[in-house]
């Protein structure tokens, strides 16, 4: 397809922002019927939500005029159960048109703690122009995105619209996709597509749109050091040997340098983006306390999007209302690296291995487990899908869009860059910075959620022209 691409009418246009206005209400109920299925791809909750959470999703796409739509499980390996279910509907194109594959998630994060949320978790609440609940924008406002755009779509176009149309809904992203390139094996045909739009990513603010252009990649493990065979008494040992959880205190410290950079030789890093990110604005959209300096050099939409980035997510030691006077032998840390574009995943796990076991404190015997590893990502601006697609935000939004690059990892955009070469990819946000997706309190700005709809009702619009008899 040609970068000039033939744009829907006027009429057309209008017809699609006018179905979308009206479905509102329709949207969020939809919507908040979802948040309500606490789905949750973790073996510690119960399997049974997740099931019908993706039967629900599976209820609103039998209900648009797909050739098929399938509630379908794959194991991540031989020999092993089921995995998580996943949601896939299909409508074959017409001769001489385009295949589009809407990918979003159905599982969420788990709640966390109760009393951090000021609404009920799985409970959706409107106010203050939000949808609050867990879910309500990742990623459940990503699959009525598709729903609510598929719904406009149709009834302007009719249920022959000769666009091939794909929907993915997968049920376990939040648990890493442990089971997402076996699924992609088994369904390789089923998903095949000339364009495919993530919904699964955040716009640059509220009321300004954005095309995310690159992701991080992500290498993340486990590391431990232990001091001693057994534990010993603090009083009668202490002193000649250091207790592991200090121990491991001064390895992590050196993971950073004095800015709190990354000082993890062998990454890849770069000072360089398309806008910046104003330092105000950044302390306020992450919360950071007054008098809290920002970390690392360079620009800070570079330090978020094309620079390295680590993390301690997690320690294991001694809870404190449990402590006695005990010198503990062992002690662990859960470590997420985010990776810049370029930087082969593998190159970077061996680096981070090799740090840590070159920087035993007083000798302590360190070992590493890698848990993940994920590739960066790239988007190419001038094809015709992001054209398309800026085109698009521009007309739901009623101004142009931003190109950025986000910090997080969506690393089965790599698996599928892999599996179709020749597909173009677009990560496209029902988030803001304000969304607190993983955290207490999530919420969807439910006009920018509006706008998200309609714009990819707009984009299957005009899929549906490049394809069209009489266009070259």
């Amino acid at each position: 397809m040609s970068t000039d691409f033939t744009r829907p009418s006027s009429q057309t246009v209008g017809a699609l922002r006018r179905r979308v206005v009206d479905s509102r209400a329709e949207l969020l109920a939809d919507l908040s019927a979802l948040v309500a299925i606490p789905g949750i791809a973790w073996d510690s909750f119960d399997s049974a939500d997740l099931d019908r959470s993706a039967d629900a999703v599976a209820g609103l796409l039998r209900e648009l005029p797909f050739d098929d739509v399938e509630v379908l499980r794959v194991p991540t390996a031989p020999d092993e159960k089921p995995g998580h279910p996943a949601v896939v509907a299909r409508k074959a194109a017409a001769t001489g048109f385009p295949t589009i594959l809407l990918y979003a998630h159905h599982d969420v994060q788990p709640p966390g703690r109760r009393e951090l949320w000021e609404t009920e978790p799985f409970e959706a609440v409107e106010k203050s122009g939000r949808l609050w609940g867990r879910g309500a924008a990742d990623d459940k406002a990503g699959v009525m995105a598709h729903v609510g755009a598929l719904r406009a779509f149709f009834e302007q176009a009719g249920s022959e619209p000769g666009l091939g149309i794909s929907v993915f809904v997968e049920g376990e992203e939040e648990a890493g996709s442990p089971g997402f390139e076996a699924f992609l094996d088994a369904h390789r045909d089923k998903l095949a597509a000339d364009v495919i739009v993530i919904a699964d990513s955040a716009n640059w603010e509220v009321g300004v749109p954005a095309l995310t252009t690159s992701l991080r990649g992500v290498v993340g493990g486990v590391v431990e050091v232990q001091v001693l065979d057994h534990a010993v008494h603090s009083g009668m040992f202490g002193g000649p040997v250091l207790d592991a959880p200090t121990v491991l205190s001064r390895l992590i410290a050196t993971l950073h340098d004095d800015d709190g950079a990354v000082a993890i030789e062998g990454l890849l890093s770069e000072d360089h983006t398309d806008v910046d990110y104003d330092e105000t604005r950044f302390r306020a959209d992450a919360g950071v306390l007054d008098g809290v300096q920002l970390t690392g050099r360079g620009s800070i939409s570079s330090r978020l999007w094309t620079q390295p980035a680590l993390s301690v997510t997690g320690i294991d030691v001694t809870e404190v209302d449990k402590a006695s006077n005990t010198i503990a032998a062992t002690a662990r840390a859960k470590l997420s690296l985010r990776i810049a574009p370029g930087q082969d995943p593998k190159e970077a796990a061996q680096a981070l291995r090799k740090h840590v076991e070159d920087n035993a404190p007083f000798g302590a015997h360190v070992s590493f487990e890698l848990e993940e590893t994920g590739p960066a990502f790239s988007a190419d601006t001038e094809a015709t899908s992001s054209q398309i697609a800026l085109w698009a935000f521009e007309q739901a939004w009623g101004r142009p869009a931003v190109t950025a690059g986000m910090g997080g990892s969506i690393p089965f955009t790599a698996t599928l860059t892999r599996a179709y070469p020749e597909a173009q990819i677009l990560i496209t946000g029902i988030e803001d910075p304000d969304t607190r997706a993983h955290s207490a309190n999530e919420s969807l700005h439910i006009e920018d959620f509006l706008h998200a709809v309609t714009a990819e009702a707009l984009v299957l619009a005009a899929l549906a022209e490049q394809g069209a008899p009489g266009t070259e």
